[in-house]
């Protein structure tokens, strides 16, 4: 019987459905995923949930040790021996942002002056998750893990027995440089163990830990201050960098996985090398390294990826603005909060991150499944980015509240709420952005995850320097409603990813897997 048009286009596009690595190739490259079993085409033999009504994406193999075929309590323990490093990243860096009024009188500067301490170690954070991204790729996940909270771990030591400015600023850095690696390697974890239908409610929790960490840190840091002197206080976060690394050590696992193969490139490994690398110098089949920082740049110019970045960018500096300078205006009048007064105010953005962490559990599953349910089990990876927008608008509201707050000396908790607000929209619209790295580069989701943290951290490295003296030059309601005006206009970068990144993706595909 001869073939007719129809027929030959269906018959290849069930041989498609049956290849589900080269699915997300094909998502990535401007195709929409094959997610429900309703479609109108043949999808016998593909492993699917319990119930039959998603397909598993990408398909796991026979092998009891391929990742996906983990037990729920396996890929969660790892999770956890994830999750605490990242939680820790940007709690270690913002640790440090009240105890500015404590070092101003130990070395005998302004406080403006010694809240510059911070900075260099914010803005290492971006090429430290870039130059971790080759070491990822190349000799595994854990190693990577395990040395950036080690070497974090040296550097807090040495940062708090500094005699002055100059080296406790040279160490915070260096901090900040080795420590970011877990803000990086999530996106690649969660990709490894975790199938496409899961990825949102899990990225959710990872960009939970990180986004509320700057807000946890200086919150325990303030209590403990009030005890103890700054020196101690710093004595007290390399502790907890001392069990996060002896978390990795007992819990975690090396979740890379050869899938083209259908093997472990380091089985067989002790413990020890597994950690320390070894066993991925002695791995064959691996990308050497040279090639995969090449991708990293190819990947940057991709438009469905940077224009993205570009709004992080933004929202984040103006974020980190807020927690970086905090303890500046609430503690001199009229304010004047004392201590304890300012360590509560710390609950404000905790509080917003967690209702944003229950938003985002339930919304982006929402999204997905709706937009599944109604368009016959396919998905488009654009439709992540609606999960941004209630963020954009929130962060833009936050903004103006703060500094009409500011201004005309408002209630204090105008603050609050606008810094909680500000949280909320930060874990909704990292969800949204990181869902939506992973669905377009499913097979360089670490390098990805390394361009949303590179512009995150430039932005908040940047604003330090110049958003005490804006306020003071032009006014607290004019700094903060620019700001809040800027997120309002890089927004438009959403809005046009969602609009023609089908098209991107199909003109800005992205280079050959490596693992």
């Amino acid at each position: 019987m001869t073939k007719t048009p129809d027929s030959t286009r269906k018959e290849s596009f069930v041989e498609e459905t049956r290849q589900p690595a080269d699915l997300e190739k094909d998502a990535s490259a401007g195709a929409a995923y094959i997610v429900g079993e309703d479609i109108d085409t043949d999808t016998r033999g593909l492993k699917t949930t319990k119930n039959g009504k998603i397909i598993l994406i990408p398909q796991p193999s026979s092998d009891p040790d391929d990742p996906l075929n983990w037990s729920w309590m396996k890929k969660h323990t790892v999770l956890l021996a994830l999750l605490l490093p990242s939680l820790l990243t940007d709690w270690g860096m913002t640790w440090g942002t009240t105890l500015f009024e404590l070092q101003a009188v130990t070395w005998k500067m302004s406080v403006p002056a010694a809240a510059r301490s911070v900075s260099g170690g914010i803005f290492l954070q971006g090429p430290g998750g870039v130059l971790a991204v080759p070491f990822v790729q190349r000799f595994g996940r854990l190693p990577v893990l395990f040395w950036s909270q080690a070497l974090a771990l040296i550097m807090i030591i040495a940062a708090t027995f500094s005699p002055s400015y100059a080296s406790f600023t040279a160490f915070r850095a260096l901090q900040g440089f080795f420590g970011t690696a877990p803000q990086v390697i999530g996106l690649t974890m969660i990709h490894d163990m975790f199938f496409f239908h899961q990825h949102a409610v899990k990225i959710n929790i990872w960009a939970f830990c990180f986004v509320i960490g700057p807000y946890v840190g200086p919150f325990i840091s303030s209590w403990l201050l009030i005890k103890l002197g700054w020196e101690a206080d710093m004595g007290i976060l390399a502790g907890f960098y001392g069990f996060s690394t002896c978390l990795v050590v007992i819990l975690g696992k090396e979740t890379l996985y050869d899938r083209e193969n259908n093997r472990v490139p380091t089985a067989g490994a002790s413990r020890i090398s597994l950690l320390t690398g070894v066993a991925g110098v002695k791995a064959t089949g691996m990308p050497k390294m040279m090639d995969v920082f090449k991708h990293l740049f190819e990947l940057l110019i991709c438009p469905q990826l940077l224009l993205p970045c570009l709004f992080v960018c933004i929202q984040f500096m103006w974020a980190i603005g807020i927690v970086t300078t905090i303890t500046q205006f609430i503690k001199p009048p009229p304010y004047s909060l004392n201590n304890t007064d300012a360590s509560l105010f710390y609950l404000a953005p905790i509080v917003g991150s967690i209702v944003g962490e229950l938003w985002g559990h339930w919304f982006n599953d929402w999204l997905c499944n709706r937009y599944i349910r109604t368009h016959n089990g396919k998905y488009e990876p654009e439709n992540r980015l609606w999960g941004a927008y209630p963020g954009a608008t929130l962060a833009l509201c936050s903004l103006v509240l703060y500094g009409q707050t500011l201004q005309h000396t408002l209630p204090v908790v105008g603050l609050a709420a606008a810094w909680a607000i500000m949280a909320f929209a930060q874990v909704s619209s990292t969800t949204a952005i990181s869902a939506y790295a992973l669905d377009c580069f499913p097979h360089h989701a670490a390098l990805a995850s390394s361009w949303i943290n590179f512009w995150r951290t430039t932005g908040g490295f940047c604003v330090t320097y110049f958003q005490t003296q804006w306020v003071a030059r032009s006014g607290a309601a004019v700094t903060f409603g620019v700001q809040g005006a800027i997120v309002g206009a890089f927004t438009f970068f959403v809005i046009a990813t969602q609009i023609w990144g089908k098209k991107w993706r199909a003109n800005h595909a992205p280079p050959a897997a490596e693992n």
